[in-house]
């Protein structure tokens, strides 16, 4: 049944690429990839009509926000550089069989620039973003680790902002409220450290995912400044494969071993999971981020939390509080609020080069 519907995501994210090139022309007519009705955000991406972008945006919440849960049971026994740089290069494996199933490895011919801005991306959105995620949950819950990356929807508007973008108020608003959410589940007194860790090892590794997530945000940004490969699960295999490598390398340079006798039935099952995961849901952030607004694709920030407390509280026996409760319930009407908000066409204002 996953394999199934597995198969089916790739075969539709393999015709929206057919149908819809990762970088938007600059005068795009009225069809079906460039839809007047839909916003267009000031990097000239215009959005696709929302009922093509709703799968893989759905996609991405779900899967994405487990992931939180598999870093954690990941880092219980294997080291966390190398368990994630394994994780990915096992996922690149999956994800480009199943393009040369499709495609051929024809579809893996690329340019040199290509080639280097894909393998560049990778290690500065997954390297980094995954690197400090999978370093810091030997200390910090996979609930609050999640919530600190939901800052990327901030940086976005952000970004949108100082390019002279004029988001609209009713994605400005959606925002507002979902940060308020948040700001309510990271009052004090609810989930506790992992283990043993002390009130400066949380508070330095939480300030790491709040870096790496500016660096998620950044690049994911500029991303169309960069040149890719034209088909964008061909890109996911790049940038996978790139990560995989970069954090590897370091995990062995500061000292990691890979002892598979060590490692528990739980840290395999989390390993697994990362490893699906990694191949589906960032497969569908690729392909969004070249045809959706950010703004809209940033959403995944605010639902990937819901789903991260939730298995947090189920699986991992994390706390949840009242606070927590209240919070998630504001930051889905901010979901709300930003997803109807990029359904309608904006006015952009002058936009600065950068």
């Amino acid at each position: 049944m996953a394999d199934g519907w597995f198969r089916n995501l790739v075969q539709y994210l393999i015709l929206a690429q057919l149908t819809c090139p990762i970088h938007a022309p600059k005068n795009p007519g009225p069809n079906l990839c460039h839809s007047s009705r839909v916003a267009t955000d000031v990097r000239g991406v215009s959005g696709v009509p929302i009922s093509t972008v709703m799968p893989p945006l759905i996609t991405l919440w779900i899967v994405w926000g487990s992931t939180y849960m598999g870093v954690a049971l990941v880092v219980q026994s294997m080291p966390p550089l190398v368990g994630a740089g394994t994780r990915f290069l096992a996922a690149t494996t999956l994800l480009a069989l199943v393009v040369a199933a499709f495609r051929g490895f024809s579809a893996f011919r690329m340019s040199r620039a290509q080639f280097r801005g894909a393998a560049f991306m990778g290690v500065v959105i997954l390297g980094i973003g995954i690197g400090m995620v999978s370093l810091a949950e030997r200390y910090v819950p996979s609930s609050i680790a999640a919530l600190v990356v939901s800052v990327v929807p901030l940086w976005i508007i952000i970004f949108r902002v100082h390019a002279g973008d004029r988001p609209s108020r009713l994605t400005l608003t959606g925002v507002a409220v979902g940060l308020v959410g948040l700001a309510l589940m990271l009052l004090p007194g609810g989930t506790e450290a992992v283990g043993d860790a002390n009130a400066t090892e949380v508070a330095l590794w939480t300030f790491g995912i709040a870096c790496g997530s500016f660096s998620w945000a950044f690049f994911s940004w500029r991303s169309t400044r960069y040149a890719q490969p034209e088909n964008p699960l061909v890109t996911s295999v790049i940038q996978m494969f790139s990560a995989g490598i970069a954090l590897t390398a370091a995990g062995f340079i500061i000292g990691e071993t890979w002892d598979s006798s060590t490692f528990t039935a739980s840290s395999w099952g989390g390993w697994i999971l990362l490893v699906f995961a990694s191949a589906i849901a960032y497969s569908a952030y690729v392909w969004l981020i070249g045809h959706a607004p950010m703004s809209l694709v940033s959403t995944y920030a605010y639902v990937n939390p819901v789903i991260a407390v939730l298995l947090g509280f189920f699986i991992l026996k994390e706390s949840i509080t009242t606070d927590v409760v209240l919070g998630l319930t504001i930051v889905v009407g901010g979901v709300v609020l930003v997803v109807s908000g990029e359904r309608r066409p904006t006015k952009p204002g002058r936009i600065k080069r950068q």
